[in-house]
C-alpha cells in the first residue's frame, strides 16, 4: 500500500486553505524508473470566519531517473461561502530531488500561489537545502527538510502590500503502515523569516488512509496552519478537514 498512488474520486485537493503546500503526502516511494502521476477530486468543510464549503482539483506528475527525481502538483479550488460562489485559491509547485547519498537528498522547488479568502493576490517562492531520512524501517519513516527560501508576496489589503523575504522551510514527515490497509502520514512544517523569527508560519497535515479493495481507499485529511502575521482581518489559524475516495496505480 505504501508504494501505491492515491487519486482521490470525490474531486478536489486537500489543503484548500493552507498557506503551506504540503507535498510529502503526495510523494510516491519507489525504487522504479519512469512516469508516474495521478488526479483527484476531494471534498471538505472548513471553519474559520464563515462556514466555507471546498471543492478541489489536484494535478499530480512525478519521474524518476535513478538518484533524480523531479514532480509536478497543480491545485485548483472552488468554494463556497456566505452563499457566494467562487474560484479563489490555486498552486502550482515544481520540485526536483537528487539523492546524494543513501539517507540524504539535496531538493530545490519553486512555486506559485494565489488565496483571495487570505488575500493572498500572489505568492512566489523559491527554495533549496537538504532532507534527511531520519528512519526507514518497513512500518515506520521519518524525513527532516531544512530549507531556505525566498519569498515574494503580494497582499490585497486597502493598498496592495507587497513582501520580500528570507525563509527558512523546516518540515519533520512521519509515515506509519501498521497494516497493508492501513498508512497514517503527519507532516509539520515551520517557517519564519530569517531576520525576524518572530514572524513565523506553522502547518500540520495529518492523513488516514484505509484500503477498502485492492486499490481503492478512503482518506481522511486534517489540517491546522498558523500565521503569525496574516493580513488585516485574517484570522491566524485556519483548519480544513477533508475526506474522499482514493485510486490507487503503480
Amino acid at each position: 500500500m505504501r508504494k501505491l498512488f492515491f487519486i482521490t474520486l470525490l474531486f478536489f485537493p486537500i489543503i484548500s486553505f493552507s498557506q503551506i503546500i504540503n507535498v510529502e503526502s503526495l510523494r510516491k516511494v519507489t525504487d522504479t524508473s519512469g512516469w508516474t502521476g495521478n488526479t483527484s477530486l476531494s471534498f471538505s468543510l472548513t471553519k474559520n470566519t464563515n462556514t466555507i464549503i471546498n471543492f478541489k482539483n489536484t494535478i499530480h506528475v512525478q519521474y524518476k531517473m535513478n538518484n533524480h527525481l523531479a514532480l509536478f502538483v497543480n491545485n485548483l479550488g472552488f468554494e463556497q461561502s456566505g452563499g457566494e460562489s467562487f474560484v479563489n485559491n490555486g498552486s502550482q509547485h515544481l520540485r526536483y530531488n537528487y539523492k546524494v547519498f543513501e539517507n540524504i537528498t539535496w531538493e530545490a522547488f519553486v512555486q506559485s500561489q494565489y488565496n483571495s479568502i487570505a488575500k493572498i493576490k500572489f505568492r512566489g517562492l523559491a527554495g533549496t537545502g537538504p532532507r534527511f531520512k531520519l528512519l526507514g524501517l518497513d512500518k515506520y519513516r521519518l524525513y527532516l527538510g531544512t530549507l531556505l527560501m525566498y519569498e515574494h508576496e503580494e497582499l490585497n489589503e486597502e493598498a496592495l502590500i507587497i513582501n520580500r523575504d528570507w525563509r527558512a522551510s523546516t518540515y519533520l514527515s512521519l509515515s506509519f503502515f501498521p497494516t497493508d490497509n492501513i498508512s497514517f502520514v503527519s507532516t509539520t512544517y515551520y517557517q519564519p523569516i530569517l531576520n525576524d523569527f518572530r514572524d513565523y508560519r506553522i502547518a500540520s497535515e495529518n492523513s488516514f488512509v484505509l484500503g477498502i479493495l485492492e486499490k481503492l481507499s478512503l482518506r481522511v485529511t486534517y489540517t491546522l496552519t498558523f500565521d503569525a502575521t496574516p493580513a488585516r482581518e485574517v484570522p491566524n489559524t485556519f483548519y480544513n478537514l477533508s475526506t474522499g475516495l482514493l485510486y490507487a496505480f503503480d
